[in-house]
């Protein structure tokens, strides 16, 4: 099982960009499909993208659509999240989790289909 290590948080003004990225140990990680949830302060985690094992294939939650772009390099054991056009409400604690693969790309939108995660890295967005 590969652990997952996210960096690349912090405060940034509305309409700006941020790029978190998500590290894995372990000699596995291409195996894993990728996701990022994120976690809204006194709010329920939420869903925010996934990425194929190849990286061949994405989907975003209708929230992010058009502004985040998910991307893996599986030479390098990394998945990031390219933020852009933020908006206040994408504040959040972000979270990168590893999990099975399946061809149908619903199943990642769900947080039970990951069984590792990282212990998350903080977004502001100040307006």
């Amino acid at each position: 099982q590969v652990q997952l290590v996210e960096s690349g948080g912090g405060l940034v003004q509305a309409g700006g960009s941020l790029r978190l990225s998500c590290a894995a140990s372990g000699r596995t990680f291409s195996n894993y499909a990728m996701g990022w949830f994120r976690q809204p302060p006194g709010k329920e985690r939420e869903y925010v993208a996934a990425i194929s094992t190849s990286g061949g294939r994405t989907n975003y939650a209708d929230s992010v659509k058009d502004r985040f772009a998910i991307s893996r390099d599986n030479a390098k054991n990394t998945v990031h999240l390219q933020m852009n056009s933020l908006k206040p409400e994408d504040t959040a604690v972000y979270y990168c989790a590893g999990g099975g693969t399946s061809s149908d790309m619903t199943y990642y939108t769900e947080s039970y289909w990951y069984s590792t995660w990282g212990q998350g890295t903080q977004v502001t967005v100040s307006s």
